[in-house]
């Protein structure tokens, strides 16, 4: 994947300040394709977001990714430092077309996307996770009968979650982690629009002192300043601090 220009990158940080993490994990997809429209990003499969979010941080940022994890027991802080590709490796979606039968039930069901997600983050926290499986059950059966979706049994939407799970491992990436303060077992979560929000985030800031202080000094325009590439503009930015 070709890295997003400069422009295009400040361009879309600025359409997501205000956004929620849903809609700015769409306007990152965008970087990655931008012939393709809103409705076909939203329609891809988690799997295939976290894959395409994390190809774009490479592309924009490099392929290692660090960051700092706290101890939900203890609050030490773990540095993590791990490449995409390791990432990536966790492997693609499996076949679209997803049964599970249990108790009796047959359910028909399709992986989740990012409006399914837009819909769960605006529910209730204690329904969401209840909400989003409930919407990726195509067809449900009880002993050869129709069955309502909403009224599924807990352990049977457990259970789609699972299968779901499994046929889409980017889509619920977790790291094992052990504390090395206290010993604390556990599996953090990781999300990827939200790490390459974040880095955007930081970045755009430094962008924009960059082109202040040069625009200032020079009297560049924002645009002129964007084209230049990071080695001149750093030696600008030197020239001008003496």
């Amino acid at each position: 994947m070709r890295s997003p220009s400069a422009a295009d990158m400040l361009d879309s940080w600025e359409r997501g300040v205000a956004r929620g993490m849903v809609d700015r994990g769409l306007i990152l997809l965008a970087l990655t394709d931008p012939e393709a429209d809103e409705a076909a990003l939203a329609a891809l499969p988690i799997g295939a977001r976290e894959r395409r979010l994390l190809e774009l941080r490479a592309a924009a940022f490099g392929p290692r990714l660090t960051g700092l994890v706290a101890c939900e027991a203890c609050g030490e802080q773990l540095e993590l430092a791990l490449g995409v590709d390791e990432l990536c490796a966790a492997g693609a979606a499996g076949d679209a077309d997803l049964t599970l039968v249990a108790d009796g039930y047959a359910l028909s069901l399709r992986l989740p996307d990012s409006a399914d997600l837009r819909a769960a983050a605006a529910a209730p926290p204690d329904a969401a996770a209840s909400l989003l499986l409930r919407r990726c059950v195509v067809r449900a059966e009880r002993d050869g009968a129709p069955a309502d979706p909403e009224n599924l049994p807990a352990a049977l939407l457990a259970a789609a979650g699972d299968r779901l799970a499994d046929a889409d491992p980017l889509a619920d990436l977790r790291f094992a982690l052990t504390c090395v303060g206290c010993g604390h077992v556990w599996q953090a979560p990781f999300d990827a629009a939200a790490f390459v929000w974040a880095e955007l985030d930081a970045w755009a800031a430094r962008m924009l002192r960059e082109v202040h202080t040069l625009a200032a000094a020079y009297g560049w325009s924002e645009r002129d300043i964007l084209r230049l590439g990071a080695a001149r503009r750093a030696r600008y930015l030197d020239m001008v601090a003496g």
